[in-house]
């Protein structure tokens, strides 16, 4: 057992809490982050790793939501919180994390929109985000492929021009999570909800079990917080058995592709007049997606299946060139859970909202939400937990962005690290000032133990080893698929091979040792 899992599992068996979170995705980690600002004792658990399932499987986005205003004049008041919170991010959160990225939305002759709806679109897009990323606008169809050189020109009329942000979700998450750590919070990963402690017909607390050595002990608490996403109902069962299906789910599959042509900007492709598909630069790839159907089955399943990586493909051929998009170029898939309303219809129609509850036995559970607005999400669940408690914590949200660790201008912490270390290869710096920033510190100051740390973990990438010793030492790695998947890009680039898994489960055993 590491030391930060050990100092977890002791906190987690002293006294009880204000606040026991379920689920280390987006709006949980959110939720944990806020109430320890708030001077809450709270602690997080997650049965797998934290984003280990629908907060990684992400379009990797932080955006307005332009498809949204399609939706008519009740779209408005969403899109420009949308616009506020993605600025809060890119601007003083996370630039290191969140960066801006023009998208291009391409016309052709015969399809669902015209050039000039499109303009207005664009227009009013950028003017509910404040003109912060400049003014949208309408490009001939020359100028739109000077930004995509991979673009489809037959019948292509022009492309339209917005902004919106990206992120790797992974990283995102472990640093929200770190964030809340610093705050005071107690979260342990790998760690799964058995049952519920329950004081009459209250919840307690809860009981779990260590999947790492299959130990169980209980944490009690005066509010649990059910932050679940695909599982939201199978807890709220434990809660009172009687309860009906809160919720539905819609399966989004991404495929990631290798490229040896950079991309200025991504597109949206209009599908028909609701979906899009997006094409997106990303860890030097090419990320494309999403699909939108009905998921049924365990959420622990889902996957992108054949069917998923064909029409992902035929819909990406409508804006790209099919070399592009040839097969032998696929490097990765994921697939994840939206979770919707429960209610009729057609997911791709479904409403994208949060929605918050208290079950019988004072559970709160809170369904839906996304990435560009977990920190908002996290103040709303966190005002109803007051509620609970019979405190006022309605300014746990107040607005004022808390810059997350290692926050700063990726181009200035890269400028300080070739300083430090001027042998380090730039892709190596860009690499760390991105997905660390100030941190990159904190990793490389690993290889001053071990120098072979600096080695790269696969010759084709740019993740290091030292990064690999950081996410076990601080980062609540103790799994392969941990480090591997959700704390560097080795897996996202099919770069995963047998000896890269074999090492790295040498340095995570060398750490718990």
């Amino acid at each position: 057992m590491s030391e930060q899992r050990a100092r977890a599992r002791e906190a987690l068996g002293h006294g009880a809490f204000d606040l026991v979170v379920i689920g280390g995705g987006a709006l949980g980690i959110a939720t944990t982050w806020a109430a320890a600002r708030s001077g809450l004792r709270v602690a997080l658990v997650e049965a797998g790793d934290f984003a280990g399932a629908t907060s990684s499987a992400s379009s990797k986005l932080v955006h307005g939501g332009l498809r949204y205003l399609a939706m008519g004049p009740s779209a408005v008041p969403m899109v420009r919180e949308n616009h506020a919170e993605r600025r809060a991010l890119g601007d003083r959160l996370a630039p290191h994390l969140v960066r801006p990225l023009p998208f291009l939305v391409p016309v052709y002759r015969g399809g669902p929109h015209s050039r000039p709806v499109l303009g207005a679109g664009v227009m009013l897009y950028s003017a509910l985000s404040g003109f912060g990323d400049g003014m949208g606008k309408v490009l001939s169809a020359r100028r739109a492929q000077e930004y995509v050189p991979q673009l489809r020109t037959e019948g292509l009329r022009g492309a339209a021009l917005y902004y919106d942000h990206q992120m790797n979700d992974s990283r995102v998450a472990i640093t929200a999570a770190r964030a809340a750590a610093e705050a005071g919070a107690v979260l342990l990963n790998h760690v799964e909800v058995v049952g519920l402690r329950k004081r009459g017909s209250l919840v307690s607390g809860v009981e779990l079990r260590d999947r790492l050595d299959g130990s169980s002990f209980g944490v009690d608490a005066t509010v649990v917080v059910n932050a679940t996403g695909p599982w939201l109902d199978k807890l709220r069962r434990m809660e009172d058995p009687t309860a009906a299906p809160s919720i539905r789910l819609s399966k989004g599959a991404h495929l990631v592709l290798k490229t040896d042509t950079p991309w200025r900007a991504a597109m949206t492709i209009p599908v028909d007049d609701v979906r899009v598909s997006f094409a997106i630069p990303w860890e030097g790839q090419l990320l494309l997606g999403t699909t939108d159907e009905a998921y049924e089955g365990d959420p622990a399943d889902v996957a992108c299946s054949e069917q998923d990586i064909s029409q992902i493909l035929g819909e990406a051929s409508t804006g790209i060139r099919s070399e592009a998009l040839d097969r032998s170029k696929l490097a990765y898939t994921f697939a994840g859970l939206r979770v919707l309303p429960g209610g009729a219809g057609d997911t791709s129609h479904a409403k994208r909202e949060t929605v918050i509850t208290a079950g019988r036995g004072g559970m709160i559970s809170v369904a839906g939400g996304k990435w560009t607005t977990f920190r908002r999400i996290g103040g709303s669940v966190l005002a109803r937990v007051g509620e609970a408690l019979g405190r006022d914590l309605s300014h746990a949200f107040d607005g004022v962005p808390s810059a997350l660790p290692g926050a700063a201008l990726p181009d200035r912490v890269g400028a300080v690290l070739e300083r430090e270390l001027p042998t380090l290869p730039d892709d190596v710096v860009k690499h760390l000032a991105t997905h660390y920033g100030t941190v990159s510190h904190e990793v490389l100051a690993l290889a001053l133990e071990d120098p072979t740390l600096l080695d790269r973990v696969h010759p084709d990438g740019p993740d290091i080893w030292a990064q690999v010793a950081h996410a076990s030492r601080y980062e609540w790695a103790t799994e392969v698929d941990d480090v591997l998947r959700r704390r560097t890009t080795v897996v996202v680039r099919g770069l995963d091979t047998p000896s890269v898994r074999e090492r790295t489960g040498e340095l995570l055993s060398q750490a718990t040792a």
